[in-house]
């Protein structure tokens, strides 16, 4: 019952447009990692790879890192030039490519990194994630994104709950339907936005700190359905899978059921 009138609460907010300003969210400091000056094909690779930081055998050693025995190189493409000379000037042009191994920072062992010393807030509903066997962590900013859910893993970016809370009811939201389709899809990235904003609601945040933000979320997303619809429409197509994921994640979750009150 709690959670039908949360989301009624919601979904009342956004008929009258009574919603607060968006809000720039905090994020982790950027990494300054080599990736950064590659070329787009090669960080392409290196994203493919499972990885956001790869770097050469020489450079893992020089930040006090090694790389762990077995561990298999990615390869990425570096361009070969040749000089050539003549009477007035020496310069040099591209003559092809040589593949160059580079190893992920998950295949490494040592020092911690700077950008691994990010740390996480305490999060509610964070026994959730451990209990469904997801892994948490935090990494830079900076990367275009606030969090991202791969299926056994959860990045955050933002030390924000509601960007946790995105995406732990992806998470949810496969258990509820088996698996979830790859990429972008609207309808998933609404349940996850309006799963979010129902859950700190039920931890008790203030609506005002997080509602603009999901409101404007969810009538991007909206906008991407065929034929494109309005958030009311889109949060009622989906409110009933975003009811199971909210009962999903509450499950068992005493303390917080208790400490809201409405």
């Amino acid at each position: 019952m709690k959670v039908r009138n949360v989301l009624n609460n919601i979904l009342e907010m956004f008929k009258t447009g009574n919603l607060p300003e968006a809000v720039a969210f905090s994020v982790f400091p950027p990494m300054d990692i080599p990736s950064n000056s590659w070329s787009f094909i090669n960080r392409l690779i290196m994203v493919y790879s499972g990885t956001h930081d790869a770097r050469g055998y020489r450079q893992w050693r020089e930040v006090g890192r090694h790389v762990k025995k077995g561990a298999k190189a990615i390869n990425i493409l570096a361009p070969r030039f040749q000089k050539r000379e003549n009477d007035e000037t020496e310069d040099y042009y591209l003559i092809g490519f040589l593949s160059v191994p580079v190893f992920r920072v998950e295949d490494t062992d040592g020092e911690p990194l700077e950008y691994q010393k990010n740390t996480l807030p305490e999060f509610p509903l964070m026994e959730k994630a451990k209990e469904w066997g997801i892994e948490v962590k935090a990494v830079p900013g900076g990367r275009g994104y606030y969090g991202a859910y791969n299926g056994s893993e959860i990045k955050l970016a933002a030390p924000e709950e509601i960007v946790f809370f995105h995406e732990l009811s992806h998470h949810a939201h496969k258990l509820v339907l088996g698996e979830l389709k790859p990429g972008q899809d609207w309808k998933q990235e609404i349940v996850a936005e309006l799963s979010a904003q129902a859950l700190c609601c039920l931890v008790g945040k203030k609506p005002d700190d997080t509602m603009g933000n999901t409101y404007q979320y969810i009538e991007r997303y909206s906008k991407k359905a065929e034929p494109p619809l309005t958030p009311i429409t889109a949060c009622l197509q989906v409110l009933g899978e975003v009811e199971q994921v909210l009962n999903l994640i509450m499950d068992k979750e005493d303390t917080h059921k208790e400490a809201v009150s409405f």
